[in-house]
């Protein structure tokens, strides 16, 4: 960017000569440009800044084009012709963008400065006024120009003696701001012409980039003077003005009123140049009037509306001030939305629009229940935790709605700043109050309806730990006087009713997750599904793509053959975009014209999805060592494939697949297991000893652990080793120890919906975990056999063939 020019009178620019050293800024050497009256020159804009012939001046450069200019122009001893912008926002400007009369300088040195800029010393040489813009060169802007010509005073005595009165006038100047005298005074005692002079305190007088176009394009010496003459004689007088201002400030003022002063003058000021902020203040003490704030907060208010008052209007700790006012008086504090608690009401609600999770709907209605009969919200935060796609976020909306409550969403994934959530110090450029403060703010009542939504992806950085900063927000004893920096006073949480939703639990710090309380969101069958699909997401999609009433027609079947096919979830995401895909395609056929049956046949369902996914156990059926686990993943739960080969060796175990160390431990402790009690397993001693056995975990790109994978990795050994096929249709999961036994895991209702999904017939699982199953509603275990074993040797006869 080249330099802004400017320049105070009290900060004469230093200019340099071709030897770098600092004589007279103005130029007292003959021009040398061609006496011809028409020229072809390349045209250099500047910001902000007009040069005027024999003045020496510097001129920074920052964009591309500029720099490259320069640097061409010194190394090829080009004459440049200087224009000033109109718009100095404008990065690029063209033949449009810049004024027609500038001035021709020569580069007299080019200096290298940080961050790719340039600064060159350039000398004016003469004024020139553009013909037209050429086109010849695509690098630059190039103009056709006319040179200009001063036409000199007749009356030599009367102009001398103007120009000795605009000498005096900028000495003056100079005075009023105490610049330094020397290299002014050596400037304006050494001009070799008045011509020279009035161009020196042109590019010196912090004249307006209007007011110095206006002299350089006055050819009359005589009026340029006059007009200069009248420039300076206005400077000096608003100069005077303020220290006169300044100097009646400072008289009114006594010991006692010293904090006043910086008041007192800026009321004057304001006072002179018409700038009152009696209309901020006034406006913000309105708003004031209609709220209910205890002793504290109004003692706060009016604290920081005394700061207001004593500010310049112009200053920028103005604008910071006002902004911190505005927010604070745009808080609802104390006003709340009337909300009554219906039970029956929120129950139709619920069961309107979200179809099955019965035990998640009666855990919200007994959690509504308990506040309803203590009229208070002293009670543990609600998380509901569920893979994608079962509803945890449109469950909170439904709350909201059923109690009659703004309803407000806060994403948490990725957050990593505490300042998120407790606010910036006001100190701070750009600062601002926390998530939870700006949420209520936007909600404009107390008590809303707020979903923390991801709050298992908090992350942590340097900039502090924001799942600890929620302690305070979601702690029913401290969040009634919960402080956010930028606020600087407490505000009353209490009222709010916070819900939070996640997929894991295990990201979630303890002291966190013991002020919340857990509903578990599992997913949904097959069945489920369907009809969701049929009751809700079809209609949503037939809506949401313009089309009408029934346009076309999902039967179960079809239904079943997208949720078998193309979808494996716990929730319905990716089956609401299967729907909503077959939606567009049917908004195409009606806008073409072309017919087509409302009955979408499977047929028709796999030209537009795709080719359709077979069943994962199809390709895994039928060979020795390959057995169906199952799985719990912050995405539900899920199958997955134990593979396993024996090689000649010494009796060595590998494994590949991404696996951690608690499955490796697995793996090893059913091989160990093994190689302890083959004989009555049928295996002989030289297979243990000689055979080396690899386990592969497919889907390697996937990190894979825990202790669940247990007994089906023995499983798998065991085939191996007496050359049988596991049953295709049968899954497990159970821990396993050293003395054979097979322990309980978590995540059972999720691996039997993975088991429904994936066409299992039979469960085996630990006998402990008999009492997770009976917690189970019966359609989700409709049409599965369920093994329950104690010892690891028992799995034998029920898995393999």
């Amino acid at each position: 960017m080249e330099n802004k020019k400017n320049l105070i009178p009290q900060e004469i620019t230093i200019q340099y000569n071709e030897e770098g050293k600092t004589p007279n800024p103005i130029s007292t050497t003959k021009n040398k440009t061609s006496k011809s009256k028409a020229e072809d020159l390349y045209i250099l804009p500047v910001i902000k800044m007009v040069v005027f012939p024999h003045i020496i001046v510097p001129i920074t450069a920052g964009r591309d084009y500029s720099r490259n200019l320069l640097q061409e122009a010194y190394q090829k001893k080009w004459e440049l012709g200087v224009l000033t912008q109109k718009d100095p926002s404008e990065d690029l400007p063209g033949a449009d963008g810049v004024f027609q009369e500038g001035t021709v300088v020569k580069i007299i040195k080019i200096i290298e400065l940080p961050e790719g800029k340039v600064t060159a010393i350039v000398k004016g040489v003469r004024s020139f006024k553009v013909h037209k813009f050429l086109e010849s060169d695509t690098r630059f802007l190039k103009a056709h120009i006319k040179f200009l010509t001063d036409t000199q005073p007749k009356a030599k005595a009367i102009y001398s003696a103007l120009v000795d009165n605009i000498r005096d006038v900028f000495k003056k100047i100079l005075d009023l701001n105490n610049a330094p005298p020397l290299l002014a005074g050596f400037a304006l005692e050494n001009a070799e012409t008045a011509e020279n002079l009035i161009n020196f305190i042109c590019m010196n007088a912090d004249l307006p980039t209007e007011k110095a176009l206006e002299l350089l394009r006055q050819r009359n010496a005589h009026k340029r003077a006059e007009l200069l003459y009248e420039n300076l004689l206005e400077i000096s007088t608003h100069l005077e003005l303020r220290l006169d201002i300044q100097d009646k400030t400072k008289k009114a003022l006594d010991k006692h009123q010293k904090e006043y002063i910086l008041t007192q003058q800026m009321r004057t000021i304001q006072e002179e140049l018409g700038q009152e902020n009696d209309g901020d203040v006034a406006e913000l003490l309105e708003k004031s009037a209609t709220k209910e704030w205890n002793p504290e907060v109004q003692a706060h208010f009016e604290k920081e509306l005394r700061k207001l008052e004593k500010l310049n209007i112009q200053s920028p700790e103005y604008s910071v001030q006002r902004n911190y006012l505005n927010f604070y008086t745009d808080l609802p504090w104390n006003h709340l939305s009337t909300s009554t608690i219906s039970i029956t009401k929120t129950k139709k609600l619920l069961d309107k629009e979200h179809f099955g999770l019965q035990d998640v709907k009666e855990r919200i209605l007994e959690y509504l229940s308990v506040l309803q009969l203590k009229q208070n919200l002293k009670a543990p935060i609600l998380c509901l935790c569920g893979p994608p796609g079962v509803g945890k976020t449109s469950l909170g909306k439904s709350i909201a709605d059923s109690l009659g409550r703004k309803f407000i969403r806060i994403s948490l994934g990725g957050l990593h700043d505490e300042s998120e959530i407790r606010g910036h110090r006001k100190t701070y450029i750009g600062a601002m109050a926390g998530k939870i403060l700006q949420s209520i703010k936007k909600a404009g009542v107390s008590n809303p309806v707020v979903v923390l939504d991801e709050i298992d992806k908090l992350g942590k950085s340097m900039q502090g730990d924001p799942s600890s900063a929620l302690l305070e927000v979601l702690d029913p004893e401290q969040n009634h006087e919960f402080y956010d920096n930028f606020l600087e006073v407490s505000y009353d949480l209490s009222k709010v009713l916070f819900i939070a939703t996640a997929n894991t639990l295990n990201t979630i710090q303890s002291p966190l997750l013991d002020r919340m309380e857990i509903i578990q969101i599992s997913g949904y069958t097959a069945e489920e599904k369907m009809e969701i699909a049929k009751n809700y997401l079809v209609p949503k999609q037939i809506e949401e793509n313009g089309l009408g009433k029934n346009a076309f027609i999902l039967k179960n079947e079809e239904l079943l053959h997208i949720i078998t096919h193309y979808t494996r979830e716990s929730g319905v995401r990716k089956l609401n975009h299967k729907i909503a895909k077959i939606a567009r395609r049917i908004a195409y056929k009606t806008t073409m014209g072309e017919t087509f049956d409302k009955n979408i046949k499977t047929e028709e369902i796999d030209a537009i999805l795709g080719v359709p996914h077979p069943p994962s156990l199809a390709n895994h059926a039928g060979y020795p060592g390959v057995v169906t686990g199952l799985a719990w993943t912050s995405m539900g739960g899920d199958i997955l494939f134990i593979e396993s080969i024996l090689s000649e060796g010494k009796g060595n175990l590998s494994m590949t697949g991404n696996l951690g160390d608690v499955m490796k431990e697995s793996a090893t402790i059913a091989l160990e297991y093994i190689k302890a009690y083959y004989p009555q397993y049928g295996i002989s001693k030289e297979d243990v000893t000689q055979k080396n056995i690899h386990i592969h975990v497919p889907e390697g790109a996937t990190p894979k652990d825990g202790p669940s994978a247990g007994i089906a990795m023995f499983t798998s050994i065991i085939s191996s080793f007496l050359h049988k096929n596991v049953k295709p249709n049968i899954a497990m999961t159970g821990e396993i120890t050293l003395r054979g036994k097979v322990l309980p895991v978590g995540g059972i209702k999720e691996k039997i919906l993975a088991a429904k999904r994936a066409g299992i017939q039979e469960v085996i699982l630990c006998k402990e975990n008999k009492r997770d199953v009976e917690e189970i509603d019966s359609q989700y275990i409709k049409g599965l056999t369920i093994h329950y074993i104690d010892q690891m040797q028992e799995v034998i006869p029920l898995a393999i063939a």
